[in-house]
Order: structure tokens, then C-alpha cells, then sequence
């Protein structure tokens, strides 16, 4: 991820609301990389199969110049039918899930299964030599939980990559 630290960086979070059609998701890609636009999350899938809408979810840190640039980019492309900056827009929840394997015997066992109840993370699979858990919470929230059982004997960690929406009774689309 970009350390939104270096010159004035900030980091947001895009919805954007595309017609559900093959190319579109290249399309937005490929206005990020033509222009050389960072993205550090992306998610994308069908929300309305009525509608033929999907949803991608962008997370960018850049300076706020080119969040502007980025936003007012996506509504120009013809398959987007909505931008929203979930950021600025207010109140947001934002999630992500990941899930983590973990080889430990003994202590470290006994240990990584502390931890996981500790940040509420679900058990989905358990050999006498390994867990899977499965967590949801945000990006820093995850990546605390990575940090405590790494040394308990993480091998291995799949996201799903940011998920958000505006808090409060409307709907961006």
C-alpha cells in the first residue's frame, strides 16, 4: 500500500457504478495505469442483475489533485454510470475480509487461537497441524491481527480487498 505520508498523500475509497458487461473492469484499469494512478484495493461484482450493474470499489492514495483527477476521469468513461468518493462524501463504513493459514503446534497453537478469539476471528478449518481463520474488520484492523500471529506460524494470507458504503438511509444508485 502507499504510505499516504509522502508528499500530502491521502487515501480514498471509490465506488463506482458500471454497466455489468465485459471490458468495463479493463476499461477502469487501464485509466489508472494509462495515467499512472496507484491503485491499493479493488474489488469488483454484479449488485443489480435486473439493472446490469456492478460494483467496483477503489481504494487510491495520491494527493488530492489527483483524487480529483481520478474521479472526474472515471465519470468521463462511457461504461461508468456513477462515481462516488465514499471519503469525502461522509460517513462510511469500510471492511475487508481475509483469510489466514497457520501452522503451530503446542503453545503457539494454544496462542493463535487466543489471538484469533480476541479479534473475533472465525475458525473455518482445523488439522492437527494448521487453522484457517477467516476475519472481516478494516485494513489497519487486519493488519494488526497479521502482525500479532506471524510469529505463531502464518504461512500464508488471502484479502478480498476493501469493501465500503455511505453510512445512512440513501443508496448511490
Amino acid at each position: 500500500m502507499t504510505d499516504p505520508t509522502i508528499i500530502n498523500q491521502q487515501r480514498h475509497v471509490f465506488s463506482v457504478i458500471v454497466d455489468d458487461e465485459p471490458g468495463v473492469l479493463a476499461r477502469v484499469v487501464g485509466l489508472f495505469s494509462g495515467r499512472g494512478y496507484n491503485i491499493d484495493s479493488l474489488t469488483v461484482a454484479s449488485v443489480d442483475k435486473v439493472k446490469a450493474i456492478s460494483r467496483i470499489t477503489i481504494v487510491s492514495c495520491a494527493t488530492p489533485q489527483i483524487l480529483e483527477q481520478i474521479e472526474a476521469q472515471l465519470n468521463r468513461l462511457v461504461p461508468v454510470r456513477k462515481v462516488v468518493d465514499l471519503t469525502s462524501a461522509g460517513p462510511m463504513l469500510e471492511r475487508e475480509t481475509a483469510l489466514l493459514k497457520v501452522n503451530s503446534m503446542g503453545e503457539k497453537r494454544i496462542e493463535a487461537l487466543r489471538i484469533a478469539d480476541v479479534f473475533h476471528a472465525k475458525t473455518i478449518d482445523a488439522t492437527l497441524e494448521s487453522f484457517i481463520f477467516e476475519f472481516s474488520g478494516t485494513n489497519e484492523e487486519i493488519n494488526n491481527f497479521v502482525e500479532l500471529i506471524t510469529p505463531l506460524g502464518l504461512i500464508e494470507v488471502v484479502r478480498s480487498g476493501v469493501l465500503g458504503i455511505a453510512r445512512g438511509s440513501k443508496a448511490i444508485f
